[in-house]
């Protein structure tokens, strides 16, 4: 079953906890039985305008996918590494995940994400980011 919502997204890093990245939008939340879906356009605010993001929520795990001017699929399960390829218009990169913890409060009235996770570089140190979900249905 398919709702309108209003999906949240705040991403900030250990480099500068101030320079917090937080988007407000509204998008589709979808009741697949055994998981969920959430789908939103990206802004120019993200810098990805022209992108949609789905995120695929299960119990354990969820999955971050963006199609369009970039292009990336980021799993995201606690004690798991995850490797991501992500295509910006600008180039690609090898991204390694490292989810530390994830905590998943989902149901059909929508609900939380929280997730820290280590953000690796090919070939640069990994920085510690944190990103919190927040879905509403309408």
């Amino acid at each position: 079953m398919e709702k309108n919502a209003v999906i949240q997204v705040k991403s900030f890093s250990d480099l500068d906890e101030n320079d917090a990245i937080e988007v407000i939008t509204p998008g589709k939340f979808i009741n697949k039985g055994d998981s969920y879906e959430a789908v939103y356009e990206e802004s120019e605010l993200s810098g990805m305008k022209g992108t949609t993001t789905t995120l695929k929520i299960e119990e354990d795990k969820f999955v971050l996918e963006r199609v369009g001017t970039t292009c990336t699929t980021m799993e995201f399960k606690s004690g798991e590494m995850g490797l991501s390829l992500y295509n910006t218009p600008y180039g690609m990169l090898h991204l390694h995940i490292d989810t530390k913890i994830l905590d998943i409060n989902i149901d059909e009235n929508g609900g939380a994400i929280y997730a820290k996770y280590l953000l690796g570089a090919e070939g640069q140190p990994p920085i510690t980011t944190d990103i919190k979900i927040k879905i509403k249905v309408q």
